[in-house]
């Protein structure tokens, strides 16, 4: 059966753009978020607002979270007037943010008990992927489920991989940001290297982003970090949450992650001066704290 319906329970800043995408490839949307003024701008585009998450999802064939950490998914899900209140036996919910793969599995579970199907499905591709709707989104939860919500799916991201039962897209998130952490850290070593020795970094960027060792980090973060943009696209403070989830993940599994931690190291030294609300390409400031040059 085609779906029409799509509810989405989170407006940051991914789930903001995601939902406006929902809401231009033409499904009937319903909304809720935390703080209301940001249902807004969805709201004057079409978009329906609710009162509560076990709203939206009595109003939708799919429901869609996007929120911080495993303590708000529970919450808007299986807490009081929560996805799990309104959701009818045979509707989806597919869950956006990154949390303990753990946590996906017991919200996956509660979920069936009620009727309901979920898929974790976190994504990667930042605020600009968000915007295109191109993210990369890794999926985990029952194959059928995956082929229904897939249509819907797509209206967010471009490379859409089921990659194996409750909680593996979750674990396939934790890897993402792996090598996103260790790609930051590589790029920031670039800059500073290339500052302390006098060249131009932006020109360095130029050239090397074209060659073998480019990577998304370099050609889109690495521009903004030369011009001291740290405006968020991403927040030190987010990706300090996910590391966290990363190193419980190595520890459970016995998994040494020396680089991870190094990363989860530097980012610390940001936080510690006030400046987690900033964008992970602030990483080139740990380094040059390092390095003397500020204080």
């Amino acid at each position: 059966m085609t779906i029409r319906r799509v509810g989405f329970v989170g407006l940051g800043i991914m789930g903001g753009p995601m939902a406006a995408n929902l809401l231009a490839a033409g499904y009937e949307l319903t909304v809720w978020n935390r703080t209301a003024a940001k249902t807004e701008p969805l709201a004057a585009a079409g978009a329906r607002v609710a009162g509560s998450p076990a709203e939206v999802a009595a109003a939708s064939e799919v429901t869609f979270t996007c929120v911080t950490a495993s303590a708000d998914v529970e919450a808007v899900v299986l807490g009081p007037g929560g996805v799990i209140e309104g959701a009818t036996p045979g509707s989806i919910v597919v869950d956006c943010s990154t949390i303990a793969p753990a946590t996906a599995r017991k919200v996956h579970a509660r979920l069936a008990e009620r009727g309901v199907a979920m898929l974790d499905a976190p994504v990667s591709g930042g605020d600009v992927g968000a915007k295109a709707g191109t993210l990369a989104i890794m999926v985990g939860g029952d194959a059928e489920t995956f082929e229904r919500a897939l249509p819907v799916l797509r209206a967010i991201g471009k490379t859409i991989v089921h990659v194996g039962p409750p909680g593996a897209g979750q674990v396939v998130k934790l890897c993402n940001q792996v090598a996103g952490g260790l790609n930051l850290l590589a790029m920031a070593e670039a800059i500073s290297l290339c500052r302390r020795s006098g060249v131009d970094p932006a020109k360095m960027l130029e050239v090397v982003s074209a060659g073998a060792a480019g990577s998304w980090m370099l050609q889109h973060l690495g521009p903004r970090a030369v011009a001291g943009d740290f405006a968020p696209g991403f927040m030190v403070d987010l990706m300090q949450k996910d590391l966290g989830l990363v190193l419980e993940a190595a520890h459970e599994t016995h998994t040494p992650l020396p680089g991870s931690a190094l990363v989860r190291q530097l980012f610390e030294m940001l936080q510690a001066r006030g400046r987690g609300r900033e964008g992970t390409q602030a990483i080139v400031e740990a380094l040059a704290l390092l390095a003397g040059e500020t204080g």
